[in-house]
C-alpha cells in the first residue's frame, strides 16, 4: 500500500474525497441543483440532511470549490457545531465572519455549520437572526443527521436537501477504485460485506477497507475481524443448534463467540436479530416473529445492565424449548 511506509496514518476517506461536484455520484438531483447555483453565482441558505457518510459535507465543500475556485477556503468559514455549538460562537466567530463583505464575482461568503443538529437552542435562536441580517454578505449551509432537531424558524429560512444512502454498486465501485490505487488485493464478496456493514455510509466503508487491508488481502474473514463482529455463518450455526433443541452445543458456540471475538451480549443479540431475517436461515415466518419479539426483550435487559452470558443462555434455552414445541427439534 502506498501509505504503509508513511509515519502518519492517512485516512483514505479524506484522501479520496471528491473535490468538485462533477466527481460526486449517487446524489444526482442535489448536484444538479447546486450546479445551477454555481452557474447563477447565487444561492439560498441551505440545510443538508441525511444519514452519516452520504456526502453532505463533501458536497458542501465541492460546491464552495466550484463557486470560488481553488482558493475557496478564503471565502468559507467551516465550523463543527458539535464542538463549537454555543451561543458565544454564533455571536463572535460567526457574526464577525458574516458581516464582512467580499470582493469578486460572487457577492457572498459561505458559512458551513457541520452537525448543526447538535447546536444548543439559544445558539439556534441567535443563528436565526444572523441568517436574516447578513443575507447580503453571507450564505449559511447547515448540515444535520437529524433535521427535526433544527428549530422551525431556521428550517423555513433554508432550502432543504435530503441525502439518501449510497447505492451498493456505487460504493463497491469506489472501493475497487481506491483498492487499485493503493495496491490492495481483495475478494469480491469482501467488498459486498463491507457495504452491508456500512449500510450506505461511504466514509465507514472506506475506513473498513483501509483497516482490513492492513492485515493483507481483504477477505470476508478479515473484514469481520477488524469490525469486531462474528462471521454470520457462525451466528446462523448457533441459532440452528438452539432451534434443534441442542442447547449444550449452542451454548458452547456462544462462549466461543464471546471469547474468540470478544463480543458483548449486545453485539451478539444484534447479529442474531439480523441473521434470523436472512433467506438462508429457512425459518417459518411465524417463528421469526416470535424470535424477533424475544430478541427485543433480551436487548432491553442487556441495555438495563443484566449479565450478558446469563441473558444469552436464557435466550438459547428459550429457543431450544421453542424448537421442541414447534417440532423443529431433531
Amino acid at each position: 500500500m502506498s501509505s504503509a511506509g508513511q509515519d502518519v496514518y492517512v485516512l483514505w476517506a479524506e484522501k479520496y474525497r471528491p473535490r468538485t461536484l462533477d466527481e460526486v455520484v449517487n446524489q444526482e438531483e442535489i448536484v444538479q441543483r447546486l450546479k445551477k447555483f454555481v452557474k447563477e453565482k447565487n444561492a439560498p441558505h441551505m440545510l443538508f440532511a441525511g444519514p452519516p457518510g452520504t456526502g453532505k459535507t463533501t458536497l458542501a465543500l465541492a460546491f464552495a470549490h466550484d463557486l470560488y475556485g481553488p482558493d475557496y477556503r478564503r471565502y468559507l468559514l467551516e465550523l463543527n457545531a458539535s464542538d463549537e455549538r454555543g451561543i458565544d460562537v454564533i455571536r463572535t466567530k460567526v457574526k464577525e465572519f458574516a458581516r464582512a463583505r467580499v470582493a469578486g464575482d460572487v457577492p457572498f461568503k459561505l458559512i458551513l455549520l457541520d452537525e448543526a443538529d447538535n447546536m444548543t437552542a439559544d445558539a439556534q435562536q441567535a443563528l436565526r437572526r444572523l441568517m436574516e441580517v447578513f443575507t447580503p454578505t453571507s450564505r449559511f449551509i447547515l448540515i444535520a443527521n437529524y433535521p427535526s432537531k433544527i428549530i422551525e424558524p431556521i428550517q423555513s429560512r433554508t432550502a432543504f436537501f435530503r441525502f439518501a444512502p449510497l447505492r451498493k454498486e456505487d460504493v463497491v465501485e469506489r472501493l475497487k477504485w481506491i483498492a487499485e490505487r493503493e495496491g490492495v488485493t481483495y475478494d469480491e464478496d469482501a467488498l459486498d460485506v463491507i457495504y452491508e456493514i456500512s449500510e450506505g455510509d461511504m466514509r465507514k466503508a472506506i475506513n473498513l477497507l483501509q483497516a482490513a487491508s492492513a492485515v493483507g488481502r481483504v477477505t470476508v474473514e478479515s473484514v469481520y475481524r477488524v469490525v469486531g463482529l462474528a462471521h454470520p455463518k457462525e451466528v446462523r450455526e448457533l441459532i440452528r443448534y438452539a432451534l434443534r433443541g441442542e442447547f449444550s452445543p449452542a451454548r458452547d458456540r456462544l462462549r466461543k463467540l464471546m471469547v474468540n471475538y470478544g463480543l458483548s451480549g449486545l453485539d451478539i443479540i444484534k447479529q442474531i436479530h439480523s441473521e434470523i431475517f436472512r433467506g438462508d436461515m429457512d425459518i417459518p415466518e411465524d417463528v421469526k416473529v416470535l424470535i424477533a419479539d424475544y430478541t427485543g426483550e433480551i436487548q432491553f435487559r442487556l441495555v438495563e445492565g443484566a449479565d450478558d452470558e446469563i441473558q444469552l443462555n436464557a435466550f438459547l434455552a428459550w429457543l431450544s424449548m421453542l424448537g421442541r414445541k414447534l417440532g423443529l427439534a431433531k
